[in-house]
């Protein structure tokens, strides 16, 4: 339900408290205790049908017999009530219900059952839960704390959300002590409906956060949770916690790529994949929320360390290099020289910029004015150790009075203990962060560094592959059904390697023989040199097994070689079933191995993996994680990750590989995964890339029968090559559409240049003199499972004429729409089609209206509006908002 009655539960106008009780010690006596004394000016109504009266305020038998309008119902009673609870708040009218009460899945089977029945309800009722098995939440704006956390935080703009209810009660406790305020604290406990996803989105939509910090143990829908978190992530940083990294999720497989492929890389990449940060230990949660609640965030790594020590200097330069990939920059001539005028001969002239142990609280702010001011930095940490000379918090107080009106990142590691206590008080009323070591202080700042070049990827264009790709999809349906209909899931490599020819990834021409003579005539048709490799449906890695035999040149050779695969067989594995061989020719390309391959995760659908291959692919672990769709700045950036790529860009004798062609086999690959649900694992290894190209020499591919149609087992959806069309406008115009791509952004950029003043004005309400990259990322880059954008190209141009889109708002079935045809396309019915085609694309998805902003100028627009049953209504500002029910 997305986020439907969200704003019911946290930022309720009226409580309801079931299960309230003055009880001492009880959850039912804290909860509403909690409510009263944090502020809450709603109606605040106990439900108990023993008492008139609960702490002061009058008790209600039932949901029922309170007064309604209720906004929200905290359930503290057994969950075995909670049932017949939500039904009746249904019946009332009730926006939204906290479960607090335990007893559900966590329990067995027999909790389970009782969460399913509460979740029936509360979808018949139109009620959200939060919960159950939760601490509950606490939301500043509505200055309510419906929770047993007895502790209310100061407001501030920053949200926590944890699946742990005893994290939420320890960073709240760390939070209250270094005065560091939320806009919300939410517990979401065992996500029976609302989840992360639903409450990203919200937090993504208020005004009042702006960072989101996000302790995760399990994610129910990782199709949602990637989508809200990739649309939110361009807007606010997200911070996450996932805990679970264990080696459990890499079970027994049928490929290197089963085995390699571990749970925690996938999620991994998928955090990667939508701008969110992941961070190791809940110390590097709160670090990093005690700098981004304080800080501005930093645009850059370049990071001064201004301390009057060498050691910690030294701690903080070490965990910047290890951690952060270079040491910090060195000022500049012109820095320097201010610090001359400042410090004594023998200050360290370099960062760390060490100013000795004698410096006054004076020295120590004036050198860290210059610092900020300095353009070769992107942030300042200020280091000290305690002297005798001069108080720590005499220092604290100089620098924390001037550096909370700096609009610059500025933070500080006060090393000590009792002795430094004050200060650090100090700094945290100041709002200046503050850490115990300088490592933890150098990884909250990498951390938000982190944030940054993440929104960097996120707004890049990828290039264009240098040709269109076709594919055989029906060849490779008809090849797979024809596996799966003779009852087998493993393919042979000759099947394996017509699947990937279909799809256009260059392999080796395969031969089966059953016997000497057959493999001594392939080999003949073959040409020599050849190779033979055992041909088993049972026995997974051939080299193991001694199947396989290289360059081979003569039939006597290859005649020899068949009889002592198969006696290899026989010796490895006697039960195994033995087809004979395989005969390829031996390639002689002097290239690098690699390994690509891909399998299908539960949660997360297809994952690729690239990496250093060949036989010891496994124990050598060189590989990245990748989720489809990929294009080829996708592509790159997955090969980058490895310590193979460096080799592929030529190392001492060997040349460099064609990185295009090796870029395009991974999109290439990428498209199959898409195509194809039935793909449960995948091996190319070795894929030998070379200067000239690439090639398959082995494959293997293991398929399943699924009830999944593609793209339901993906999670990010793909392209959507259904909404392409060729169409005549009513100009009698030849056009071509299709959904927008991430490679559009040069396109984008000429029609942006081919728009009047007028037109820019009209479509982005300001004037633009060109198109910044992070509008141009947000229009090409897009999530087609939140919104479609078409694009109009006249038959056989390659610059687009119109573009529109529709937006689809979180928890209604509501969606923005937006259009622009360029000046000299106007009036030829571009604009008509586009508009006709992003309607029926909001009717197939279930939207009941469309709405628009128009300016009074674009009287086309107006006119082509008043064809349709719309309403059309002058706003305060002049403009007109058109508003279409489907």
């Amino acid at each position: 339900m997305g986020i439907f009655n969200l704003d019911r539960i946290l930022t309720p106008r009226s409580v309801a408290v079931v299960g309230a009780s003055e009880r001492e010690g009880s959850v039912g006596r804290s909860v509403l205790e909690n409510i009263r004394k944090g502020g809450f000016t709603g109606g605040v109504y106990p439900i108990n049908p023993k008492r008139d009266e609960v702490l002061g305020l009058k008790a209600f038998a039932s949901i029922s017999q309170a007064p309604c309008p209720l906004d929200l119902a905290v359930i503290i009673v057994p969950l075995k009530f909670a049932p017949a609870i939500v039904r009746e708040c249904g019946d009332c009218g009730v926006g939204g219900a906290i479960i607090i009460s335990g007893g559900g899945k966590e329990t067995g089977e027999e909790g389970a059952a009782l969460e399913r029945e509460i979740l029936a309800a509360a979808k018949i009722a139109g009620v959200r839960i939060v919960g159950p098995n939760c601490v509950g939440i606490i939301s500043s704006p509505a200055a309510l704390n419906a929770s047993f956390i007895h502790e209310m935080p100061k407001p501030g703009s920053l949200a926590f959300v944890s699946q742990s209810g005893a994290t939420c009660t320890a960073v709240l406790d760390l939070a209250v002590t270094q005065d560091i305020g939320f806009s919300h604290f939410i517990s979401m406990g065992s996500m029976l409906d609302v989840d992360f996803g639903d409450i990203i989105d919200y937090l993504g939509n208020d005004p009042g956060t702006s960072a989101i910090l996000l302790y995760v143990e399990s994610i129910t829908n990782h199709r949602k949770f990637i989508s809200a978190a990739r649309a939110v992530s361009r807007v606010k940083p997200i911070i996450l916690l996932k805990v679970g990294r264990s080696a459990a999720g890499a079970k027994a497989a049928m490929s290197h790529t089963g085995a390699m492929a571990g749970e925690d890389a996938i999620y991994d990449e998928a955090f990667k994949r939508a701008g969110l940060v992941r961070v190791n230990t809940v110390g590097d949660l709160f670090d990093c929320a005690e700098l981004i609640s304080k800080q501005p965030l930093p645009k850059g790594p370049a990071l001064a360390i201004v301390t009057n020590a060498g050691g910690p200097g030294v701690m903080a330069t070490d965990h910047m290099a290890l951690h952060g990939g270079s040491e910090p920059p060195q000022p500049s001539r012109e820095t320097i020289a201010k610090l001359d005028a400042i410090l004594p001969p023998f200050w360290s002239h370099a960062n760390p910029i060490d100013i000795l142990g004698d410096a006054t609280p004076e020295t120590f702010l004036k050198v860290t004015q210059v610092c900020v001011d300095a353009h070769e930095f992107d942030a300042v940490l200020v280091l000290t150790t305690p002297q005798a000379q001069f108080p720590s918090t005499q220092k604290a107080k100089l620098l924390s009075e001037e550096l909370a009106r700096a609009d610059f990142p500025v933070f500080t590691s006060w090393l000590g203990g009792r002795e430094v206590m004050e200060s650090r008080e100090i700094f945290y009323k100041a709002g200046i962060p503050t850490y115990e070591t300088p490592e933890r202080a150098v990884q909250a700042f990498l951390y938000m560094y982190q944030y940054h070049k993440n929104l960097l990827t996120l707004q890049e264009t990828p290039s264009s592959l240098p040709r269109e790709i076709h594919y055989d999809r029906d060849q490779a349906a008809a090849l797979i059904a024809s596996v799966l209909i003779e009852g087998r899931s493993l393919m042979s490599e000759g099947e394996s390697k017509k699947l990937l020819d279909l799809y256009g990834i260059p392999v080796t021409p395969v031969h089966r023989a059953a016997s000497a003579e057959e493999a001594a005539a392939c080999a003949l048709l073959t040409g020599f040199p050849v190779v033979l490799k055992m041909d088993s449906p049972d026995i997974t890695h051939k080299s193991d097994a001694g199947g396989v035999r290289l360059s081979l040149k003569s039939e006597g050779q290859v005649k020899e070689a068949f009889e002592e695969i198969m006696a290899n067989a026989k010796a490895y594995d006697p039960q195994a079933r033995v087809r004979g061989v395989t005969v390829q020719p031996m390639v002689a390309v002097k290239g690098v191995e690699c390994i690509l391959g891909a399998k299908k995760d539960l949660e997360f659908g297809p994952v690729i993996l690239f990496g250093m291959g060949g036989t010891m692919a496994e124990i050598i672990g060189d590989r990245a994680i990748g989720l489809p769709p990929l294009n080829r700045l996708l592509a790159k950036r997955l090969i980058d990750q490895t310590k193979v790529s460096k080799v592929l860009r030529g190392y001492r004798n060997i040349p460099p590989v064609d990185m295009v062609m090796l870029e395009e086999v991974l999109v290439r690959l990428s498209q199959l995964l898409i195509d194809f649900p039935e793909i449960a694992e995948l091996d190319i290894n070795p894929l030998l890339s070379h200067s000239r190209g690439a090639l398959a020499l082995d494959a293997r591919v293991v398929v399943e029968p699924t009830p999944q149609k593609s793209p339901q087992h993906l999670c990010i959806r793909p392209y959507p090559a259904q909404y392409e069309s060729h169409e005549r406008t009513g100009g009698g115009v030849d056009v071509f559409l299709r959904p927008i791509k991430p490679e559009d952004g040069p396109a984008m950029i000429r029609l942006f240049h081919a728009l009047s003043p007028v037109t820019i004005f009209q479509r982005f309400g300001r004037v633009l003199r060109s198109m910044p990259q992070e509008l141009l990322s947000r229009h090409t880059q897009i999530d087609y499972d939140r919104e479609m954008a078409l694009v109009v190209f006249p038959e056989g141009s390659e610059d687009i004429a119109a573009v529109g889109r529709i937006i689809e708002r979180p928890g209604v079935d509501e969606a923005d729409l937006g259009m622009t045809v360029a000046d000299a396309w106007q009036g030829r019915g571009l604009g008509e089609l586009l508009f006709n085609r992003l309607l029926e694309i909001a009717r197939e998805r279930k939207m009941v209206r469309v709405s628009g902003i128009i300016s009074p100028d674009n009287r086309s627009m107006l006119n082509m509006v008043r064809k349709y049953p719309a309403d059309l209504n002058e706003m305060e500002d002049g403009n007109f908002k058109a508003v279409l029910n489907l």
